[in-house]
């Protein structure tokens, strides 16, 4: 760790530290009492009337007890908030010798987390009578002992404690002894021999004394032991200690066997008077199980492993006696050095999961951390890993709780893996580490999205009615019903266009379906909105627009706009016998309902008198004439579309007399078919020029035919029998197939059969020709007519 991160969490701990000082110093609690060995179940108090509180908070709110000790004693009712016994208590197993015997408690409630702090105090009963570890003594009395002598007894043991516990120790009635009892300064109480009457070894050698013990309870329990006092002859010199008082120090991992002390002792006397044995005295039998002294040496070992946690010092005393019954007493005072022999521990005592998502400053568990252990080897830190959006409260002494720093995102993360370390300060330090998960529970927070920001979906027109013309897909990052999407069809916001007899969309999976057959020549081109909702609460949606291009099919075949193929009359047309091959017979118009490729059309002679005598230009339908002619022709009109569709157009070619012949030729740029690199280019540059032809030629139409009518009518002459045209408007000029412009000067009049038509008859130099005065009488009324290019 670096030296700043080491400083900044020493600096966390002493403020950790303080706060629990701070929050233990100001708690308050409450404690009852309950005798020991009451039978399971039995009532203790009422907390929900003790602390205030309504006994649905305590059911509502989870409440629940929280054990210093490992062992569960006591029950909560969380319904009446009654406080039972679980089981039985035995004051002397949790406490032995302490008195007061208090068991501390909490009691947790949940949202809001909070503490209340309790304190079981266990009275003692009378339920353990005296027992005397050793049941028969043996005293050895010198027959010169002095009456008023004192002998130091062994003292019994009574588990209970107070009223209960030792209080009174008789003898049996006898002429030499009586017993006093005498207080050891330890709150036990000890029994002395005092001898009343000189003893007489030539009288009575051996004197047997019954030694009771008695407690204070009601009715008194007792307990007995037998004396032996052995009349000895005079041993002027009791043994001496080298010192009263021996204070050691012991690791508490010492090993079994391992040399406390070694105690010594002197006597003066020789021979079996001066021989010493020393022997514990006035020991329990926690201490005798504990030590063993070696009787000749005094030598003081270890018998039991030690634990600083259970006890932490004992008191041994050692009685050294000589041969000839006199003694003399030390006292060892083993102190036992504590050891960081224990690591933390950490009782969870609650934890919630999962969570959700937003829930910042959220309670997710409440846990306590313990170590037996004393000074810095009991003292903790507690703390997790960096990076989790978690922290760790103390709350009070030695409970934590861990909280949400802030909401969640379940989408980022759903699951988080918490280690919470406790380490003590001792030295090596020792540590545990306790991990939970943390689950992360939904809430409706994204709303759907569409994988595209726009969907194009083209389908082909004629199509079969329910026909899947393709999907929308969205997406939503919650889980379960929250992201469950379901698809629903928006009316567009302006139009009239009737959506839902058009289309339908599948709500489960966004398929998308047209309900009849479309057709492009009708509409092209339409767009709605999608609208995709979750399925949380509140419902969350989001829209994409939709839209569908309809693909145009070759389903229209090209009409013939000229000549007109209505079956009603044929169509004629006049050659000059002087006409140059290269003559512009006529010119096929036709149009075509489809778009695109599909209605580029393209012209050619499908069926002729003789073949060789006309030919067909593909792009604009033009006739020429290949050598001079007299012939029936039948055009084919074919547009571009898979398969192709056509038409055919029937022309009549007549030779006739009386055009002007200086203008039946056509200017050399109509010789050849222009090559053209592009067809778009050139049906661009087409459609410009036909239509400011188309424009000019109205014009000169328009005069001529006012002041020259009845001339063009005179010199037209009769055509062949079987012509007639009748009178209607063509109006050809926005054709798309036209790729170069001509001028015609066409005129068409209804009648009774008869008809008038003048085809190609220059107008330009006709209009600087004089014109001939007539009378208003001759000039016919305004034809229908039109010009066209």
């Amino acid at each position: 760790m670096e030296p700043e991160a080491g400083t900044s969490r020493r600096q966390r701990q002493v403020v950790l530290f303080v706060f629990l000082w701070v929050s233990e110093a100001g708690s308050y609690s409450r404690r009852y009492s309950v005798a020991e060995e009451m039978e399971r179940g039995s009532f203790v108090a009422n907390v929900a009337n003790d602390w205030g509180l309504e006994m649905r908070e305590l059911s509502a709110r989870m409440g629940q007890i929280v054990l210093d000790n490992k062992k569960e004693y006591l029950h909560l009712n969380r319904e009446t908030g009654d406080l039972l016994l679980k089981e039985k208590l035995d004051r002397e197993e949790i406490c032995g010798p302490t008195q007061p015997c208090v068991l501390p408690f909490h009691i947790l409630l949940e949202n809001p987390f909070q503490f209340f702090q309790f304190e079981l105090q266990v009275q003692d009963i009378n339920d353990h009578s005296p027992m005397f570890l050793d049941t028969e003594m043996l005293l050895k009395i010198l027959e010169s002992t002095t009456p008023g002598t004192s002998f130091l007894l062994e003292s019994a043991q009574d588990l209970d404690v107070g009223e209960n516990g030792l209080q009174n120790y008789t003898v049996n009635p006898n002429p030499h002894f009586h017993i006093k009892i005498r207080d050891s300064g330890e709150g036990r109480k000890y029994p002395e021999l005092i001898l009343d009457k000189s003893l007489d070894r030539e009288e009575k050698p051996e004197i047997i004394l019954i030694l009771t013990a008695l407690d204070g309870g009601s009715p008194p329990r007792s307990g007995t032991a037998l004396i032996r006092v052995l009349v000895m002859d005079v041993n002027d010199n009791s043994p001496v200690f080298t010192q009263p008082r021996y204070e050691v120090q012991i690791p508490e991992n010492s090993p079994i066997g391992f040399l406390v002390v070694t105690v010594s002792a002197r006597d003066l006397d020789t021979g079996n008077n001066g021989e010493i044995t020393y022997t514990l005295f006035h020991s329990s039998e926690n201490i005798r199980r504990t030590f063993q002294i070696n009787s000749t040496t005094g030598e003081l070992h270890l018998g039991a492993h030690l634990d600083y946690e259970i006890i932490q010092d004992y008191t041994v005393r050692i009685q050294a006696t000589d041969g000839g019954g006199l003694s003399e007493k030390c006292i060892v005072f083993i102190q036992v050095i504590d050891l960081n022999d224990n690591p933390p521990e950490l009782i969870m005592s609650s934890l919630t999961s999962p969570i959700p998502e937003n829930s910042p400053d959220t309670v997710v568990a409440v846990f306590k951390i313990r170590d037996p252990d004393s000074g810095d080897n009991g003292k903790m830190l507690c703390f997790i890993q960096d990076h989790v959006p978690f922290a760790l409260k103390p709350s009070m002494k030695n409970f934590y709780t861990l909280l949400t720093e802030g909401a969640l995102d379940r989408e980022n993360r759903s699951e988080y893996n918490i280690t919470i370390t406790v380490t003590d300060l001792g030295s090596p330090r020792l540590k545990i580490e306790y991990n939970i998960t943390v689950m992360v529970s939904d809430i409706n927070d994204n709303p759907p999205v569409f994988i595209q920001t726009a969907y194009t979906l083209y389908l082909r027109e004629n199509n079969s009615p329910a026909l899947q013309i393709g999907s929308v897909s969205a997406r939503d990052r919650d889980s379960g019903t929250n992201a469950k999407v379901t698809y629903s069809l928006l009316s567009p916001e302006t139009g009239n266009l009737p959506l839902f007899s058009y289309i339908s969309i599948n709500s489960d999976n966004g398929h998308l379906y047209a309900l009849r057959s479309l057709d492009h020549e009708t509409i092209q081109a339409f767009q709605f909105t999608v609208k995709a909702t979750d399925g949380g609460s509140p419902p969350l949606s989001s829209q994409v627009l939709v839209r569908i291009m309809v693909l145009d099919e070759n389903d229209n075949s090209p009409f013939v706009l000229y000549p007109l193929q209505n079956g009603t009359a044929s169509c004629n047309d006049l050659v000059p016998r002087a006409a140059d091959p290269g003559f512009l017979v006529t010119k096929v118009v036709a149009v075509d309902g489809d778009s695109g490729q599909n209605s580029w059309l393209s012209y050619q002679l499908l069926k002729a008198t003789d073949p060789g005598l006309f030919t067909v230009w593909a792009h604009n339908g033009e006739v020429r004439t290949v050598r001079p002619i007299k012939q029936r022709l039948l055009v084919l009109v074919k547009d571009n579309g898979q398969p192709p569709l056509s038409t055919e157009a029937t022309l009549n070619v007549f030779l006739v007399d009386g055009f002007f012949e200086p203008y039946m030729k056509l200017p050399d740029v109509f010789k050849e078919e222009p090559k053209m690199d592009s067809l778009t280019v050139y049906l661009v540059i087409s459609l410009a020029s036909v239509s400011f032809l188309f424009l000019v030629s109205v014009i000169l139409f328009i005069s001529v035919c006012l002041w020259r009518r009845r001339e063009k009518a005179v010199e037209g002459g009769n055509f062949g029998p079987g012509v007639s045209f009748q009178g209607q408007l063509v109006n050809v000029s926005g054709t798309e197939t036209l790729s170069q412009g001509y001028q015609y000067d066409v005129c068409l009049t209804s009648g009774s059969g008869g008809g008038e038509f003048k085809f190609l008859k220059p107008i330009i130099p006709n209009l600087f020709a004089p014109i001939t005065q007539k009378d208003p009488e001759e000039i016919p009324p305004f034809p229908n007519n039109i010009g066209f290019s």
